[in-house]
């Protein structure tokens, strides 16, 4: 593999050109290595956790409506904190917030780019064990959140065919596999 070392391209100039409370998203003008111009439109988003609940050879995952593909999905709790002091407090609290469930466990398994072609977020995956129930403190957008228990096998076969086609679940399920926690 060679190594590049730096940046490749240099920015310019970089202008917002939308923000709303979850995104901005900014055009950047650009100069490629050979000298070249153009343009880059970059999506800025906060980081977030996902939440990996096991327990009895499966897991707890939630549901709701995604708006931007228009179809309800099953996927890890997941999601952003704002001002959190951590991404582990940040995944302790959307654990609760879309399960009601508390883990006395928080293994960190690794931190991920999210659609890095397009925005620098990053997120943290997390494994939680040691679970127990609890009333869940969903905010007013996930209103229409269910969540449910399913086995390992479940969990693979929802992949395999289609019900489950978050990428960020997939990879932090691919991450406790190679991480040989299964």
């Amino acid at each position: 593999m060679t190594d590049v070392s730096g940046p490749t391209i240099r920015t310019l100039e970089s202008m917002v050109v939308y923000t709303n409370p979850w995104i901005s998203v900014r055009e950047d003008r650009i100069e490629h290595p050979d000298g070249s111009h153009g343009i880059y439109g970059v999506v800025d988003a906060p980081d977030f956790a996902i939440v990996m609940p096991m327990e009895n050879d499966g897991f707890h995952l939630v549901e709701e409506y995604r708006y931007p593909v228009g179809r309800r999905t099953w996927n890890f709790p997941q999601g952003g904190v704002k001002d959190s002091p951590s991404p582990l407090v940040t995944a302790h609290t959307e654990l609760t917030q879309e399960t009601g469930l508390r883990a006395t466990s928080m293994t960190h398994l690794g931190r991920l780019d999210n659609a890095h072609g397009t925005m620098g977020q990053n997120y943290d995956i997390f494994l939680a064990t040691g679970l127990t129930a609890g009333a869940h403190e969903r905010e007013h957008t996930e209103q229409d959140m269910r969540q449910d228990w399913v086995s390992r096998t479940e969990f693979e076969q929802m992949i395999l065919n289609g019900a489950i086609t978050d990428s960020n679940s997939i990879a932090a399920y691919a991450m406790l596999l190679l991480r040989g926690m299964l």
